[in-house]
């Protein structure tokens, strides 16, 4: 069928990805933006699996401050090259996953990076709840392992759905400017700072004594 450049212009704002993949995509799904949307994010996965394995030591370190000026956040985002981290596009990313942590407050950026410890914590918690119901224990393990995606999602960054889309993660968001952008790209690390909070371990100043 044939694809209006219209529609494509559309699907390439609504994805950001180059024009040529849009009409490509339109063409697969026959026209259907919703399904050339699951097309361009499945590419996109393609590619950032491709490219994983590729060093990512350039970047940028980007902050955010929400109104108020209670909560900041500071991330460091990485890409192959200084001239990727310099576009736009790249600087926009770096924003989002900033006002991301910003606003959801994760504990680690990949499930990969959950102790087993803590994973382990959070099943038993799941376990007890679950056997209240009176069901088997291998029912309740079943129970446990469906939930354990409940608690990844809330506390992995590359887990959460995006606050400006909620159909798509961080990861197929990072995904999507590294099929854009032609490089690898990782959320290293970041901090999040809230007035009158401290990070487990961290050293907190005493509360400076009122004026005489």
């Amino acid at each position: 069928m044939g694809v209006k450049a219209e529609d494509v212009k559309r699907l390439r704002e609504l994805t950001g990805a180059p024009m040529m993949e849009c009409k490509k995509a339109l063409e697969a799904s026959n026209g259907d933006f919703d399904a050339a949307i699951v097309y361009l994010r499945k590419r996109g996965q393609a590619t950032a699996a491709k490219k994983a394995g590729r060093t990512a030591s350039q970047g940028l370190v980007g902050s955010y401050v929400h109104p108020g000026a209670q909560i900041g956040v500071m991330v460091e985002v990485n890409c192959e090259s200084d001239f990727v981290a310099r576009t736009p596009d790249f600087q926009e990313l770096v924003h989002d996953v900033a006002m991301q942590i910003c606003a959801t407050d994760p504990r680690f950026i990949r499930r990969e990076e959950v102790s087993p410890e803590i994973l382990e914590r959070e099943k038993e918690i799941l376990r007890s709840q679950a056997a209240e119901s009176g069901k088997p224990p291998e029912v309740v393990e079943r129970i446990v392992e469906g939930r354990l995606g409940k608690f990844y999602e809330e506390n992995c960054l590359y887990e959460q759905h995006f606050i400006r889309d909620e159909g798509m993660t961080i990861k197929e968001m990072v995904d999507q400017a590294i099929a854009k952008m032609g490089e690898n790209i990782a959320i290293r690390r970041f901090s999040r700072f809230k007035v009158g909070e401290m990070e487990a371990g961290a050293a907190l100043a005493p509360a400076a004594e009122p004026a005489a």
